[in-house]
């Protein structure tokens, strides 16, 4: 999958659907309608993912959360899309043990029963019964969680999987199935009939300064916590449809818990979920959800966020996990759909399903959801667009589509997470053997890795490789910024640019990298922040 810079032949072709958005909604969009048979273009205006679609916790998953506030239906469709989702994406997926540590008698009915009704409503997707271990299991399993006053733990399954990667591999499916991709192409305008019915998108290439405008029966605004800025350009006086909600992680050595079960502390000082899940050989920790009333590409933390789950870590912890020991930092933004009327200040209030709506003739708007419902939310988004743009109806095949990489066999080396491709990523080092090379000692990935990314899944940038295809940046910042020079390199290499470039990429990067180490700070507020 190469980059296709904008170009004659695909401005030229008339487009049943454009879809705006390269994140999880976008993407899944795409290959929904490419796998029926649906001319498909799809414009992002950075990187597949770039947003809250690698910024997520990494889980796959029905919400325990939300079955305890009584919204049944969500986690009963949620939980069919995890076992879908592990059906079809399988060298990604993977089943995980959760353990919830309970302290009192109560919590320990009251979470085995709460669980066993979530076993239930998977049916045939259940990923495994939820059972009671004693104190002394549960240590067994979890060494590093507090013991003081610990009265055993509840056990479930749910899944695990790695976003960015996921993205990638849905992109390259979509292009496989006839979807034209174009990533780092922004659009600046709406194009309109007489009428006044959207009719296509004027764009520009970020990376070439290139214009170019496409066509379409119908376009689809899937840009996640972006959807108010394209429905203004349709309509400068419309409402907002999104209350962004910031969610923070923080990245620790996986010695913490020295476990390879995740940790689900159920509630919080302030009622909400926290997440501990080993991910990439390290330890995420998260995640807050902080209401904002503005919204970028490049989130930053909050001093109290990170205080909020530092303090709530070591509540649990029998290390207590300091500042300093904090390898990376990084935050999502939500694109919850915002309630229509009443106070919208508490995302407990704002729903967490997601909002499907025809915005204008010619424009349709997906917001909301999260990543387990991805497939479903592209389904009814196509099913829409259908019936709008009067196109021919074709059913829909993804709930059975194989995502490219998918490979029943479970394997430990790092390189099992490319699935089906790992043999090419081999085949690479074996016909250049200086690509075996790693990145940095410390870490598996080779160099053979950047080329890999770069010729075949669409890598324009350091970031590009860095963040979202190797997610060394999300797993230990300062080894990002060590690896970036090697990486400007092979990446100038295989682009054909000059030092310049190679010398402007290092440098972009290492100041994005500097927002992911963490550096205290006496600010609590945020202008951002919702009244």
């Amino acid at each position: 999958m190469k980059r296709l810079h904008q170009n004659i032949t695909a401005e030229n072709v008339n487009y049943d659907l454009i879809i705006i958005g390269g994140g999880a909604t976008g993407l899944g969009t795409a290959l929904d309608a490419a796998s029926r048979g649906y001319k498909t273009l799809l414009v992002e205006q950075s990187d597949f993912a770039k947003g809250t679609s690698s910024r997520s916790t990494k889980l796959v998953h029905g919400g325990v959360r939300y079955l305890a506030q009584g919204d049944i239906a969500l986690v009963r469709h949620a939980l069919k899309e995890r076992g879908l989702l592990q059906q079809n994406a399988n060298h990604l997926v993977n089943k995980e043990a959760f353990l919830i540590p309970c302290y009192d008698w109560f919590s320990v009915l009251k979470y085995l029963a709460g669980l066993s009704v979530y076993d239930w409503l998977a049916g045939k997707y259940s990923f495994g019964k939820s059972k009671y271990f004693s104190k002394r299991e549960t240590l067994s399993m979890m060494p590093g969680i507090k013991a003081e006053g610990l009265k055993g733990s509840i056990r479930y399954y749910d899944g695990k999987f790695d976003d960015a990667r996921l993205a990638i591999n849905i992109a390259q499916t979509a292009t496989e199935k006839g979807a034209i991709l174009l990533n780092y192409t922004k659009v600046t305008a709406l194009l309109k009939d007489e009428k006044g019915a959207v009719t296509g998108v004027e764009t520009q290439d970020a990376l070439t300064g290139s214009r170019a405008s496409y066509s379409a029966r119908v376009v689809i605004n899937a840009t996640g916590v972006f959807v108010d800025d394209i429905l203004q350009m349709n309509n400068p006086n419309s409402k907002k449809m999104v209350r962004p909600s910031q969610g923070v992680h923080v990245v620790l050595e996986k010695s913490f818990l020295n476990s390879e079960s995740a940790l689900m502390i159920p509630k919080t000082s302030d009622g909400r979920v926290l997440f501990a899940v080993p991910w990439h050989n390290h330890l995420l920790v998260g995640t807050t959800d902080t209401p904002l009333n503005e919204h970028s590409l490049e989130p930053r933390a909050l001093k109290e966020e990170v205080d909020f789950i530092m303090n709530t870590a070591s509540s649990y912890f029998t290390r207590k996990p300091l500042e300093s020991d904090i390898l990376s930092v990084f935050s999502g933004l939500r694109p919850l759909a915002a309630p229509t009327n009443g106070d919208g200040n508490s995302t407990k209030e704002i729903s967490r399903d997601h909002k499907l709506i025809v915005s204008a003739k010619g424009l349709i708007t997906i917001t909301g959801g999260k990543w387990t419902t991805y497939r479903r939310m592209a389904e009814e988004t196509v099913n829409l667009a259908i019936t709008h743009a009067d196109l021919e109806p074709k059913a829909c095949v993804t709930q059975n589509l194989t995502i490219h990489g998918s490979l029943n066999h479970k394997g430990t080396h790092h390189l099992d997470i490319y699935g089906t491709d790992r043999d090419k990523i081999e085949a690479l080092m074996q016909q250049t053997p200086h690509l075996r090379q790693k990145l940095n000692p410390a870490f598996p990935y080779t160099e053979a890795e950047v080329v890999w990314a770069a010729r075949y899944e669409m890598a324009e940038t350091v970031e590009d490789i860095l963040s979202r295809r190797l997610r060394i940046l999300f797993i230990d910042a300062q080894a990002a910024k060590d690896m970036a020079p090697k990486v400007a390199t092979l990446l100038a290499r295989e682009l054909s640019a000059d030092e310049n470039w190679e010398s402007d990429q290092i440098e972009t990067f290492n100041k994005l990298a500097d927002g992911y180490i963490y550096h205290s700070s006496p600010k609590t507020t945020n202008p951002a922040l919702a009244n």
